[in-house]
């Protein structure tokens, strides 16, 4: 054993935990680094081994060089102190992942509703290998249609996914996506919002399912399921339910031999633990779920023993190289970004969000009703910096519970709700309403007819609804009642970027922010493998910053 208080320079220090017998490096002398700037290029360089020496009393790194079982005898010779090996961005979670769906890496953009998450932005991330998922959740059949058409033009064979919005209050918009979906062959799905399975998803997946020429069982319709809940997650971890599948043949939509198969093979393929994220969230701590999770899955695949067990990767939070790390860390397949990829170039957001979203700091978010389940009482998660419709959505879910009617509520409740929150007279809105539901949900404008509190229901669902639309157009004179999902993550992503080429929205491109949140992951799991081997290393070197490409 060596004195390890004499090996301090630069801020490094060695103490070994376990230090038996001393080893060699044989290399060119030339290619240590000791000096401050040249050590941080070699720790960079990820694609290649890292040896820590000693030179005398400093300590040294390099990429080349050889162990002493390959040396040639001709070169010069230093005390090796650790040797960690190159490390790729595939290394990363989950390699079967890469495969199943052709992705460069275990990383993945999450849908962001009514279109946020854009054509442009799945087409530049399909291009890139990297698999984004299309916001079709609150958008028309039409529009849904037509950016199938527009991203599979784009991209041919690569990845590309849409999202499968759960609606309890309008089934048959589920069914009209998932018809869809299998017209023009959407080989991958991510199915959000689900508090159960439904039939349309049970369709989807089991109509993809099919034997091959080896009699081995093919999964055609793939599905990615985000859940916040063991018990949604139970239901996507298990086979399809017999009673849905039997319907389903009933229906002649499935064959027999289809809903045989769908019962050996669980209905997702992966599952996205979805922790304290934008728009609809549990705010669970991913600290708790995911682990909470991974037994979940590990308990049912001893029970049926599916021959590819599922995948469990994580949202929510994740928007730094630290954060997609410590996911890594606990066991999590892969990564999914949401509410930073909103500022971004590609997002179907306006200019105007963008830029209130490159401002936001982690505190800046707050709960707020949701239009899809205002009813039922469900939140999701917004910006409140810049905006007032968390506040106002929060006034309409009270006005809502305290009233059986619109007409019930005083005048001068009802002079500021028209005032100041619709900006409209209710019989106005009431009216649009109706010309929206006669095309989308005829059924459900009946039933308003007659109950007049669900009617009160609708008219505050407008405002609820179109606050987003409003956001993602830019619609002028509106700021104040942008609804713009966001979670703590924007916040802890523009700390990130501060002071670099990323802190301005008009730099941001999707590809460019997942390249460099996987790299950047990458070189933190070089760095913690240094220090658990006993390297201490000063926090400029620890730290990874997009400015310092």
């Amino acid at each position: 054993m060596f004195n390890t208080e004499n090996l301090v320079n630069n801020g490094f220090k060695f103490s070994p935990t376990f230090y038996n017998r001393t080893q060699h490096w044989y290399g060119d002398l030339n290619s240590v680094a000791f000096d401050s700037y040249t050590i941080k290029s070699k720790l960079r360089h990820l694609e290649k081994h890292c040896y820590i020496v000693r030179k005398g009393n400093l300590i040294g790194i390099t990429n080349e060089g050889n162990l002493p079982y390959i040396s040639n005898g001709k070169t010069d010779q230093l005390e090796l102190l650790i040797s960690v090996p190159p490390i790729s961005l595939q290394q990363l979670g989950d390699h079967n992942l890469l495969t199943f769906y052709g992705v460069k890496y275990p990383y993945m953009t999450g849908a962001m509703a009514q279109g946020i998450a854009s054509e442009e932005m799945v087409i530049a991330l399909g291009k890139a290998s990297i698999l984004g998922s299309f916001g079709a959740g609150g958008l028309s059949p039409s529009r849904i249609e037509t950016a199938i058409k527009k991203i599979q033009q784009a991209l041919q064979q690569k990845p590309y996914a849409f999202n499968l919005l759960h609606s309890p209050s309008e089934p048959a918009i589920e069914r009209c996506s998932i018809d869809l979906y299998l017209k023009y062959q959407v080989r991958i799905i991510e199915a959000s919002a689900f508090l159960d399975l439904t039939d349309n998803i049970v369709y989807y997946r089991a109509a993809g399912l099919s034997l091959n020429y080896a009699n081995q069982i093919d999964i055609t319709n793939k599905v990615i399921a985000k859940v916040s809940r063991r018990e949604v997650a139970t239901k996507f971890l298990q086979p399809a339910p017999t009673k849905i599948l039997k319907q389903l043949v009933q229906q002649g939509l499935i064959s027999e031999l289809q809903a045989t198969l769908a019962e050996t093979v669980p209905m997702a393929d992966d599952i996205t633990v979805e922790a304290d994220s934008g728009g609809h969230t549990d705010n669970r701590p991913l600290v708790c779920l995911l682990p909470s999770i991974l037994e979940l899955r590990d308990e049912i695949q001893n029970k049926y023993r599916y021959e590819t067990p599922v995948r469990i990767g994580v949202a929510g939070g994740i928007s730094t190289p630290q954060s997609a790390l410590a996911a890594f860390m606990m066991g999590a397949a892969y990564v999914v970004t949401g509410s930073i990829n909103q500022s971004c170039i590609e997002a179907g957001t306006s200019q105007y969000t963008k830029e209130l979203l490159g401002q936001a700091e982690m505190a800046d978010v707050m709960m707020a009703p949701a239009a899809d389940m205002f009813e039922m009482g469900v939140k999701l998660q917004v910006l409140k910096r810049g905006t007032l419709f968390p506040l106002r959505a929060q006034k309409l879910y009270e006005l809502y519970k305290n009233y059986n009617s619109i007409e019930e509520i005083s005048a001068a409740e009802r002079e500021k709700l028209e005032g100041q929150i619709l900006r409209k007279t209710v019989p106005e809105v009431w009216q649009e309403t109706v010309n929206y539901l006669s095309q989308r949900n005829p059924e459900k404008l009946s039933k308003a007819a007659s109950d007049p509190k669900l009617k009160m229901a609708l008219i505050f669902r407008w405002y609820l609804g179109l606050s987003s639309r409003w956001s993602n157009t830019g619609e002028k004179g509106r700021e104040i009642d942008y609804q713009i999902w966001c979670g703590p993550a924007m916040g802890s992503f523009n700390n990130w970027v501060k002071n670099s080429y990323l802190s301005q929205p008009k730099n941001r491109h999707v590809v460019e922010i997942a390249d460099q949140i996987m790299t950047g992951t990458a070189y933190l799991h070089r760095i913690q493998t240094l220090k658990i081997q006993g390297l201490q290393i000063p926090n400029q070197y620890s730290q990874y910053h997009p400015s310092s490409l």
